[in-house]
């Protein structure tokens, strides 16, 4: 659970970092804090990523949860949907490339 709660931080915190680097890092001592914050998120000792999950992600994700499985159930269907139309695009392109073989 430890480390589902760090990655999941983890990722929140790449995606934040990946928008806001090219704003902040002319600050000063801007690596330095980044790398300082990797560590205390992951220390067992300050248990930064827990205590992030646990103040601010679980609540806003449990209050979202519905609409998160629905976005998951029609990702679902979609990908399904999605797969059973490639499949019949490549049958026919198989199909189409036999005939083709079998009259020349």
């Amino acid at each position: 659970v430890r480390w589902m709660m760090y990655w999941i931080v983890f990722a929140l915190y790449t995606v934040t970092e990946t928008i806001t680097d090219l704003t902040v890092s002319w600050f000063p001592l801007y690596y330095e804090l980044k790398i300082a914050f990797v560590i205390w998120l992951l220390s067992p000792y300050t248990r930064g990523a827990s205590l992030i999950y646990r103040k601010f992600l679980h609540p806003l994700l449990s209050s979202k949860e519905r609409e998160i499985d629905e976005y998951i159930v029609q990702a679902k269907e979609r990908g399904y949907e999605t797969m059973v139309n490639f499949g019949r695009q490549g049958l026919n392109l198989a199909a189409t490339a036999a005939v083709t073989a079998a009259v020349k």
